[in-house]
């Protein structure tokens, strides 16, 4: 089995202890955590910001960020997150009339260049940019909201995009996101997945270690 990572997302954390979650994620081997900021007008819900993570950092919490921006426009967005520990800044084609404009704001302040591609959105856009993306993020649900069914069938998605990757010879990461648990993360590894965003699988079970490492484990 190949090798993955899983990036915690912590959208379906406890927010009355945030801090101490995202320590028990370091602790449990997870550097990397997915930032969802949703804008109840790309995606119909409204979520968090930079001053979270600006708490975080102020804070001395060793944690590092994949921030995905769920919001329409965003390009005013993006240097808020400047020197804020974010390593990987994701957006949606659809979240900007200008993709290569946006993709150049997202390196101009130091982070990586994601995609996000909802169910719905044409692998065509990878013709365009693929050239200047660090990662591809695919989305097994319909954005804005944790806990949602996995949608089986976007497996030949994550196919069809990994080939892509490997036929252009591309150093990028191939994320996924929504709905990952138990029975279905071989699945999603097989299909050519890196990165695996999980939310309610880790934070809505007793204990965030053990799922970790079950998660870990089933793949072996």
């Amino acid at each position: 089995m190949k090798k993955f990572l899983i990036v915690p997302s912590i959208l379906s954390a406890n927010f009355c202890y945030l801090g101490r979650e995202i320590k028990t994620m370091i602790r449990a081997g997870c550097n990397l955590i997915h930032f969802d900021v949703m804008d109840n007008h790309y995606v119909p819900n409204l979520t968090m910001g930079p001053i979270l993570l600006k708490s975080i950092k102020e804070n001395k919490i060793p944690a590092l960020f994949d921030v995905h921006l769920m919001a329409s426009p965003v390009d005013s967005l993006i240097p808020l997150f400047f020197d804020l520990n974010v390593k990987f800044i994701t957006i949606h084609p659809e979240s900007t009339i200008h993709l290569d404009k946006t993709i150049r704001l997202i390196k101009n302040i130091g982070c990586r260049v994601g995609i996000a591609l909802n169910p719905a959105t044409s692998l065509h856009y990878l013709d365009y940019i693929i050239n200047d993306l660090d990662l591809i993020l695919i989305m097994t649900v319909n954005p804005g909201f944790g806990g949602q069914v996995f949608l089986s069938y976007i497996l030949k998605k994550i196919q069809h995009v990994r080939y892509l990757i490997n036929k252009n010879k591309k150093n990028i990461i191939l994320s996924v996101d929504g709905g990952i648990n138990l029975s279905n993360i071989v699945s999603i590894i097989q299909s050519g997945a890196d990165y695996l965003v999980i939310g309610s699988t880790i934070f809505h079970s007793k204990d965030y270690l053990k799922t970790i490492q079950d998660l870990k484990n089933i793949v072996i």
